[in-house]
This record gives structure tokens, sequence and C-alpha cells, in this order.
């Protein structure tokens, strides 16, 4: 069995997008016309990833930035009330908070209208603030969305050989656009995530695109050779697979809930199993906590609202049917 950095060490930080979502309340095409909308609903995959982290009982910390704005308040005070460290995160009086409008298609398929690069969010930089918090992280989680953004790219390098000469863990979710990694600077950089992390956290296709190989214990092969020593494929429907380089292979299945907003269920997922995993859960509990966390947060709207603290949790698999497996 193998083990991320105790959560003693120092909290856990990540790196990234802070936005607001704003959701369509009818499904359709696009956002061409007068809609309903609902929100704005804190949000941005590191966001919701570490407040989910923070709410099942591990230290966690939030490196971003967001505008001097109403929209910068509600992801700082939801963040704070859920016991993230906010230190880190910078307010720009120049540039407004990222946002995301959403609007659900029929299929299940979204449309988006962002507001990244030209917003607070894309405004990372090395501060006092954040070379404290560095200073005393014991894990890192890294979003492969980090390499859409310059800055951040240059912040998760530096952190990473700062928490690990300290001792400290990585973790990558890959999660990343296929048509970004065809840029050729942005498929290094990937491979670069990919040896740095000891723990990979990729849905079925993310393991693909991480390990270059098709069948799917090939792939896991492949990742542990390049330097993982554990592995959670999240299958959403599916549930969850942990593989460790030992040859050790643990089935999780998932819960069955009706479906109502899915952005953010793989984040929690993260924040969850890397929470437990950091306070000294086996696989098999830190497995069971996550797919608990991505089913509960799908039945809340708004991407983070449904984000659950360890005895929410416990009550929603006490009362949760599970698939068979």
């Amino acid at each position: 069995m193998t083990k991320l950095a105790p959560d003693a060490l120092g909290p856990t930080i990540t790196v990234g997008e802070i936005l607001v979502e704003i959701v369509a309340t009818t499904e359709g095409e696009g956002f061409l016309e007068p809609l309903d909308l609902i929100g704005p609903f804190p949000s941005g995959a590191p966001a919701i990833f570490i407040d989910q982290c923070a709410r099942i009982g591990g230290s966690a910390a939030m490196v971003g930035a967001v505008g001097d704005d109403d929209f910068g308040q509600v992801n700082i005070r939801r963040l704070q009330r859920d016991g993230v460290d906010v230190s880190a995160v910078s307010v720009s009086t120049d540039h407004p908070t990222g946002s995301a409008f959403v609007r659900y298609r029929p299929d299940g398929t979204r449309d988006f209208v962002f507001n990244i690069a030209k917003s607070a969010a894309a405004l990372l930089e090395w501060t006092t603030q954040l070379e404290m918090l560095v200073s005393r992280a014991g894990h890192l989680h890294i979003m492969g969305t980090v390499l859409a953004m310059p800055s951040a790219w240059e912040i998760t390098k530096r952190a990473a050989d700062i928490i690990r000469a300290r001792g400290g863990s990585l973790s990558l979710d890959p999660n990343l656009r296929k048509e970004l990694i065809d840029h050729g600077q942005v498929r290094e950089q990937f491979k670069q995530l990919v040896e740095m992390a000891d723990l990979i956290l990729p849905s079925g296709e993310e393991l693909v695109l991480a390990a270059g190989v098709q069948d799917e214990r090939a792939a896991v092969q492949s990742l542990f050779q390049r330097g993982a020593n554990e592995i959670v494929i999240k299958r959403g429907r599916a549930g969850s697979t942990y593989y460790d380089r030992h040859g050790a292979r643990i089935d999780c299945p998932a819960f069955l809930v009706d479906e109502l907003d899915p952005t953010g269920a793989g984040d929690c997922f993260g924040g969850a199993y890397v929470g437990c995993r950091r306070l000294g859960m086996a696989p098999a509990q830190a497995l069971n906590y996550a797919n608990a966390a991505g089913a509960r947060n799908v039945t809340v709207r708004g991407p983070m609202e449904g984000a659950g603290t360890r005895a929410e949790l416990d009550d929603f698999m006490a009362r949760t049917a599970r698939a068979s497996s």
C-alpha cells in the first residue's frame, strides 16, 4: 500500500482558476436569446477540488486570483466558510473575477461562455503570501488546466520542487482538453506533470491521454513505470478503480442517484480521495468517500454546492443504494 504525505506535514494546496458559474435554467443550444439564469455559484475546477478536500476534514489552501468585486467575494467567502486557507488568493483591482456561463443541451452536453484569459483568474504571480504557504505545504494537487495558464504553470513547477524537497507528495488530475495537448509545448509540459505525480486521478479517456496507450492495464503499467505510485480511475456511473504499483486493484461501485448537475463531480471525487488518503485512510475507504462525494455533488445545482463533510457523506452513504459490483 502506498501513502501520500500525511496531513500533519502541511496543507494540500492547488493552483489555478477561480470562477463564478452562471447556469441557464432551460436546456437548449447556446446563449443567442434571453434566458433565465441562476447563480453566481463559486466554481473553477481547482477551487471545487480544494473546497471538497477541506469539507472532508483535510488541511487545504487555494492559490489563485479574483477580482475586487462581488463575484470574487462569493468565492472567497465560500472557501473560507468551508475551511480553505485563502491567504494566497490575490485580489485584482483592475480585472474582474473569471466567469463561466453554462447551458445544458438535451443530450447532457454543455455550451460554455468563458471569461478566464482576460480576467483576474489568469493573473497569478509568486507573492510573499504564496511563498509562505508553499514553504509549509505537504501536498500539491495539480490540474491539467494549469497548462492553459502560463503563470499557473510556472507557479506549479516552482511549488512542486519546494514541496517535494520537504517530503511532500503530488497528485494530478489530467483534466485537459484534447485540442490543447496537440500543441507541442503543452504536450511536453503535460509529460512533465505525469512524471511528477505520486497519484494520478484520470477518467477513462484521460488515462489514455496520460499514458498514450489504449489498453487500460497497459496504460496503468506505463504510468507506474514513469513514477506514479497509485492510480485511481474515475468511471462516473460505473464507480471507480484503484491500482497500485504492487499489483493491487480495488473496484468501488457507484452510488445510484438522479443527476441534476454533473459539473464538479470529478473535482469533488478528487478532493475527497486526496483528503482521505492524507488523513490516513486505506484506499478502499477513501474510494468509498470519493464515490459518495462525486455522487452527492451531482444531485445539487451548482458545481460545488453538493460538496459534503464527512458526516454528510456518511449519511449519504447510509441511505443511498449502490450499483451492483
